[in-house]
């Protein structure tokens, strides 16, 4: 699950959370139409960084959407729409998946729960969460069927909390939720046991590390959260905003939508063919991807590991030696866990194309870094 970053959004919508980060001395930033927690005080990004590489962190994510898809024929409209397999997605499992447009651009990524035979979850990014409403609902109208296929928007009813770490599991253990379950799982609680009431424990996330996402309603979201940070602070953890979310993911490599996938970069030209059911007959943009895959892209994300001093940012050029435009940078950060800066970079294809192991040239506001090309992740995947 990413992170569109929707400042343009003109209404603000506090988490569940809200008054929880503030008291923690949270900095307090609008994102895709929401106000959350960028980085907390006493700490920071680095701090927070650290944390969930070498311990665990404690997230809300709540701007992320939050949409139930059930009734009869539930998982047939969603196959006929996004690029995954569906039907091939096993009750109790998840899959990330993408709602391409026709010509292939990418509206969303998002990632799909299948918590029944008709009954899936889907949590797509905050900014596109109406439009994936929209889209799901006239899938199921243009199907023959618009009620049977109830598609509910959970959006702010609904928070969601991401444990993440090498520690998440005994964090989850001490609080007394599920977390003995495999990666891209997902298991609802009943609610008896649980003074929160029933939730969804879901072994996703976007760090990098092994960790839970935690579906809970949003009137028992402070509870949980008080229980879940005080067994992250027992194990040296801490609370983490969105600072931290960006650079962990950048070291991932995980694409963010808005800028390393978008309406005009397609799964394609993002190295996402993984998330692809191409033997699908039928789903939004096929045909369009079939043949790009077919001729090759003109274009296609690659990592960047800088080999001089400088913080690559979204939109600086990359050239080769001879001074040719190769692309520009999607995403740049400062890698606390290797010291140095890092990006992913949309890069042209064909006769003068940077290969890995290339060394390119970023130009950091009219300086010049030398970076190596390289295939992401940056650093190791524990997702498992």
């Amino acid at each position: 699950m990413g992170d569109t970053d929707g400042s343009t959004a003109t209404t603000t919508t506090r988490s569940p959370l809200h008054d929880r980060h503030v008291a923690a001395g949270a900095r307090m930033v609008p994102f895709a139409g929401w106000l959350m927690p960028l980085e907390y005080a006493g700490g920071g990004v680095l701090a927070e960084h650290g944390a969930v590489r070498a311990a665990v962190g404690l997230f809300d994510v709540s701007h992320l959407g939050t949409l139930l898809v059930r009734g009869a024929g539930s998982v047939a409209v969603l196959n006929s729409l996004l690029t995954a397999d569906m039907g091939a997605l096993a009750p109790g499992a998840a899959q990330y998946t993408l709602l391409c447009r026709d010509d292939g651009g990418v509206v969303d990524d998002l990632i799909a729960y299948r918590l029944g035979p008709d009954e899936v979850l889907l949590v797509p990014n905050a900014a596109n969460a109406d439009v994936v409403l929209r889209e799901v609902r006239a899938a199921a109208r243009a199907a023959g069927s618009d009620g049977t296929v109830v598609v509910e928007n959970l959006h702010t009813d609904r928070a969601l909390l991401a444990v993440q770490g090498p520690r998440s599991t005994q964090v989850m253990a001490e609080v007394g939720l599920p977390h003995e379950m495999p990666y891209m799982h997902v298991q609802r609680t009943d609610g008896r046991a649980e003074p929160t009431g029933a939730v969804l424990v879901c072994r996703t996330g976007y760090t990098g590390e092994h960790g839970y996402e935690v579906v809970v309603s949003s009137a028992q979201a402070a509870a949980l959260w008080d229980r879940l940070a005080a067994a992250v602070s027992e194990h040296a953890g801490r609370l983490c905003g969105l600072g931290a979310r960006d650079t962990l993911r950048t070291e991932m490599g995980y694409p963010l939508h808005g800028q390393d996938l978008s309406q005009q970069i397609t799964p394609v030209q993002a190295r996402l063919g993984w998330a692809v059911g191409w033997d699908k007959p039928v789903f939004r943009g096929r045909s369009a991807l079939i043949a790009e895959r077919s001729r090759g892209p003109s274009r296609r994300l690659l990592g960047l590991l800088c080999q001089d001093r400088g913080v690559p940012r979204p939109g600086m050029p990359v050239r080769d030696q001879a001074g040719r435009e190769l692309g520009y940078l999607t995403s740049g950060t400062f890698s606390p866990t290797l010291r140095t800066g890092i990006a992913l970079a949309l890069l042209t294809t064909g006769p003068h194309a940077a290969q890995e192991g290339d060394e390119v040239l970023v130009d950091i506001r009219g300086r010049t870094c030398r970076a190596s090309v390289v295939r992401p992740p940056f650093v190791e995947s524990h997702v498992r």
